[in-house]
């Protein structure tokens, strides 16, 4: 088997579960080794990525983050591949939404996800070389009822994913987001999974046009396109992978035409 990541080297945050461990998964059986960063998981982290290390720590705390990234680099001598996989969700209109929490969706999605990219940034640098992935959300290119804290800080993740695709260019470096839509994943299930949002799953499952919830492993597989030398072209782009939630309205109109 042509394994098309071999040799390479990835850190991925939020690697203990859902998008981030897919993406972890997907890139050891790849070939690369894959370093993981999470508060959490690294039991399930193991299981998929023998040969790899896995990181406790903050995606908020640079300091775990550069000691992770050095450990890396002491271990295996470089770093090809950065995923940014680590966030949280939060919902409430503005007048709703306490200070403190507010701080908490951005320190962790927008924060975080700059202290990633610039704690790997001097090594991609060194080596003139390297693939960030950034995950957004269709929610940071689209507004959505409620989504005050959350809509902001992936709409900061796109646009911060565009400045660091600009600016590294010239160094070999590309910066890429993808912004998924509903994924089932534990933090899609712990946010909309209680008996009293059953309603609001539906409505997001039917405006969904191919009428399911996407699974972790289809972020991955684009992870692995934009880690990988199929995308060498490719910097600065937002990646929308939704099962075409955001491709338009829906009305009922073919279904009264015949297409069932």
């Amino acid at each position: 088997m042509d394994r098309r990541m071999q040799g390479m080297v990835a850190f991925v945050t939020g690697a203990g579960s859902g998008i981030g461990l897919a993406c972890a998964a997907q890139f050891v059986r790849e070939g690369a080794t894959v370093a993981g960063f999470d508060l959490q998981g690294g039991s399930a982290f193991a299981e998929v990525a023998a040969g790899g290390s896995f990181h406790a720590g903050d995606v908020t705390d640079a300091a775990a983050l550069a000691a992770a990234v050095d450990a890396t680099l002491t271990r295996h001598g470089r770093i090809d591949v950065l995923v940014t996989a680590a966030g949280i969700a939060d919902a409430g209109p503005v007048h709703l939404v306490e200070e403190t929490a507010w701080d908490r969706v951005l320190d962790i999605n927008l924060k975080g996800t700059f202290l990633s990219i610039k704690a790997v940034l001097p090594a991609m640098m060194a080596q003139r070389a390297g693939s960030i992935v950034t995950i957004a959300s269709i929610e940071g290119i689209v507004g959505s009822e409620g989504g005050s804290s959350y809509n902001a800080s992936k709409g900061g993740v796109v646009l911060l994913t565009r400045n660091v695709a600009m600016d590294y260019a010239r160094l070999g470096i590309r910066c890429n987001a993808i912004c998924p839509g509903f994924i089932d994943t534990p933090l899609f299930r712990n946010t909309v999974g209680h008996d009293f949002m059953r309603d609001y799953r539906e409505s997001i499952r039917t405006q969904t046009k191919m009428q399911r919830f996407g699974k972790p492993e289809e972020i991955a597989s684009v992870a692995f396109f934009l880690a990988g030398g199929d995308a060498s072209f490719m910097t600065g782009q937002a990646l929308v992978v939704d099962g075409g939630y955001t491709a338009g309205h829906s009305h009922g109109l073919v279904e009264l035409m015949g297409l069932t």
